[in-house]
């Protein structure tokens, strides 16, 4: 019988519930416990349903508000409630047709590096949302608590999708990068389908910067690039954030919003919200290809996704630094005709990452985020009545 697990995200960007229902074809059965291994012949995945359920405003708020580390203990609690029924709601329409269900949750905290000035005295993460929750609403076993059983594994707990990426993407003889642009940016170098060969890290940001200069004027994003192509770059800012001491860090290496955050950046002059927006597009690009110098293969190609592959100001930027590597989409490829596109990419890694834990295989590559051992992540939620 063909698996099919649902897997439910929401990213950096901290806008709603990407909902994916990934098909298998060609992996073993759910439970089967077989060695893993690459099955012959392709696809290897389908999405075969997807949903998006953005967030009303005032959980959005909470959730902004708790990234800002502005929630009380007992403010969390109740957040992370309210989410686990966000993704419970999120879940229903597809659970029905799923063996099982990987949730991400929401990340409000991570810091995986120490930062005695902030409190940051080991390495730890938080993503809320309750898999309880979601397990009692759709009767289906949840694997969950991918960030910190990397993180407890000595990794950095980021990028995870690096090895859905591998076992849903990686080609003989050619070298592709995945790149995924949330709020925050991470790459993914399949050279070809030895998986010890695979990089993966986190760039730096993507959209939060954007989100954030939008929401100066009432935004929520920057939509289709307009207040940057409105705006033009200001070189000094630019190289003063260039010069970011997070961005000359060697990989495995991870961040989030509690790095990149306009608050924490130098400003060299007060700037208006378009050139912001300008500066913002062209740091985000710089820092992409500034990237590719930690990589030990030059990729053959570039596949964008994530929300920033849907604003055509950062597509150019992209195109133009990354030259002469070819940028192209999951629709360039033909991959669209399987589900895949830059809305569906993160939650169905996380589901073939909860696919890959009920097997009993690692579902994470430990090279790439520093974990001590190729451990097993996640944590099972059963279904009510499961033993």
């Amino acid at each position: 019988m063909t698996p099919r697990v649902l897997g439910l995200m929401s990213g950096t960007s901290a806008d709603g519930i990407d909902a994916a229902l990934l098909e298998l074809p060609g992996w073993p059965a759910l439970g089967a416990r077989a060695p893993l291994s690459l099955p012959d012949g392709a696809p290897r995945g389908r999405v075969v349903a997807h949903t998006f359920t953005p967030y009303p405003p005032d959980l959005r708020a909470a959730v902004l508000r708790a990234i800002r580390d502005e929630g009380t203990p007992g403010e969390l609690t109740q957040l992370h409630w309210a989410l686990g029924e966000a993704f419970a709601q999120a879940a229903a329409p597809l659970a029905r047709g799923a063996d099982l269900i990987a949730s991400h949750g929401q990340t409000v905290q991570h810091h995986p590096r120490l930062d005695a000035a902030r409190g940051w005295h080991r390495p730890a993460t938080l993503q809320l949302g309750e898999a309880a929750l979601i397990a009692q609403a759709t009767g289906r076993a949840v694997v969950s608590d991918f960030r910190p059983a990397d993180v407890a594994a000595g990794g950095v707990g980021a990028p995870l999708v690096p090895f859905a990426d591998w076992a849903l993407f990686a080609q003989p003889g050619v070298t592709r990068l995945l790149l995924n642009l949330g709020g925050i940016a991470n790459l993914t170098l399949l050279p070809g389908t030895d998986p010890a060969r695979a990089q993966a890290f986190d760039t730096g940001p993507a959209n939060c910067l954007l989100d954030e200069i939008a929401a100066q004027v009432g935004l929520p994003c920057d939509e289709g690039g307009a207040l940057a192509r409105a705006g033009r770059v200001h070189e000094p800012t630019l190289h003063a954030w260039l010069a970011h001491p997070e961005l000359a860090a060697p990989p495995p290496k991870a961040t989030g919003r509690e790095v990149w955050t306009l608050s924490r950046l130098p400003a060299p002059t007060p700037l208006s919200t378009q050139d912001q927006a300008a500066t913002a597009t062209e740091f985000t690009a710089r820092t992409v290809a500034a990237a590719l110098r930690w990589l030990p293969d030059a990729p053959h190609e570039v596949i964008v996704a994530g929300g920033g592959a849907r604003n055509p100001a950062l597509r150019a930027a992209l195109t133009r630094t990354l030259a002469p590597v070819p940028l192209v989409t999951f629709a360039d490829l033909g991959w669209d005709a399987r589900g895949f596109t830059d809305a569906t990419r993160e939650a169905a890694a996380f589901a073939f990452l909860g696919y890959a834990h009920a097997q009993g295989w690692p579902s994470t590559l430990a090279h790439t985020t520093g974990a001590a051992h190729a451990a097993r992540t996640g944590k099972w939620s059963p279904a009510p009545g499961a033993s």
